[in-house]
């Protein structure tokens, strides 16, 4: 049977919450006594990447839903052909374990250990040797190794892929605590439209006011929540560390303390896909109870280190999830194009430029200068408990 055909119990429907993709929330994790006799008599014991541990979580806990283990030779070819597995699921990315090993042979056992902790044993049920351009064209659009994921599953990930089905030991320890899907549902509304809201770089006062207006959407019910909920695995090089971003979050939490607003972390490796990571991204958050998405512009996108062009179109991501979002039985929100103005505050930009407001603006690159250079930062811009957090961190 396909890892991608999970035949576990019944999603909770009677919660009133959305049910997990394929109709089922999986859980791998092995029972506490039934630990010792799952490890006895393995293989060989095999050390994960930061990106491995990732994906063997998120398989665990069932973010990853319906997935019971490593993608087999056919649903990864068919998703990175299709964006759905061999039996017509969607799936933005295919999810494999890598490996440089020859030696790993169908059958085998293998003990997935990650500094210093046993997190899963993976019975090796599929290997083969992928086609990586054919990967990078189908999932990134591109062979460019200026595109960050093509140059990861180029340079980093192993020759070999692995499918087969895992068991769950132990959780990766991390800095950020990462509520399961399971967890996280308990603590949502029944019936009530729950709003992801997806992000990689500390929170700032546009994206606050972005998430917290998408609870206004038309299509979101009056009692509904948002979940903020970033990732905090391996991102792009030049990204703020994960355990500086959780710093921010928590502070922030505590200075907002809004009861509409729902804080977790997310242990996913970005890829900086587009269009692909945006239903990938849908997915992992509708087994987390979400039932809307916000998806901005150019979200996940990424440009060329040398050309500096995109590789994706502006609402490229915006219109891929679109169009895939009644099949999840999600619905999207559009981010709001806001900017800070003196007179209104943070307005659309079409509601600014239609009334001639006066336009304040601070780049990125802006930012950093005057963060490394001791200077005040304004608050329409950042919040103060942001701005210590990375002050402290350098």
């Amino acid at each position: 049977m396909s890892v991608a055909d999970a035949t576990t119990a019944p999603a909770a429907a009677s919660t009133g919450l959305i049910a997990p993709h394929g109709g089922s929330l999986v859980d791998l994790m092995v029972p506490a006594a039934e630990r010792e006799a799952v490890k006895a008599g393995v293989d060989r014991v095999v050390e994960c990447s930061d990106r491995n541990a990732c994906d063997v979580e998120l398989l665990v806990v069932g973010g990853f839903s319906p997935l019971r283990g490593f993608m087999h030779q056919e649903d990864y070819e068919s998703v990175v052909e299709r964006n759905r597995t061999s039996s017509g699921l969607l799936f933005g990315l295919p999810i494999v374990f890598d490996t440089n090993d020859a030696l790993i042979a169908v059958g085998e056992r293998l003990l997935l250990t990650y500094r210093g902790q046993e997190l899963a044993v993976l019975t090796v049920e599929s290997k083969w040797e992928p086609d990586k351009a054919r990967e990078a064209k189908g999932c990134y659009g591109t062979t460019s190794i200026e595109h960050p994921a093509v140059r990861m599953i180029t340079g980093e990930r192993g020759r070999f892929y692995i499918g087969g089905r895992v068991q769950g030991l132990e959780l990766p320890e991390r800095v950020f605590p990462c509520k399961t899907p399971a967890v996280v549902r308990a603590t949502l509304p029944a019936s009530q439209s729950v709003v992801a809201f997806q992000c990689r770089n500390p929170i700032h006062r546009a994206h606050y006011e972005l998430f917290t207006r998408a609870l206004h959407a038309s299509n979101v019910s009056e009692g509904g929540v948002v979940l903020v909920h970033p990732t905090c695995g391996p991102t792009q090089d030049d990204d703020i560390a994960g355990e500086v971003r959780f710093q921010t979050y928590e502070r922030l939490a505590e200075e907002v303390n809004n009861p509409r607003i729902r804080w977790a972390y997310l242990p996913y490796s970005m890829h900086m896909a587009g269009p692909r990571e945006a239903l990938q991204h849908m997915i992992i958050r509708k087994n987390y109870g979400c039932t809307h998405f916000i998806i901005g512009r150019d979200m996940a996108g990424c440009k060329s280190s040398l050309t500096g062009d995109d590789f994706y179109g502006p609402y490229q991501a915006q219109d891929f999830a679109r169009d895939n979002a009644a099949e999840l039985g999600m619905e999207t929100v559009p981010s709001l194009n806001l900017v800070y103005t003196e007179e209104e505050g943070y307005v659309t930009a079409e509601h600014a430029e239609a009334k001639g407001l006066h336009v304040k603006k601070l780049s990125g690159t802006q930012f950093r200068q005057m963060l490394r250079g001791g200077e005040e930062i304004p608050e329409w811009f950042a919040f103060r408990s942001v701005v210590e957090v990375l002050r402290a961190a350098g």
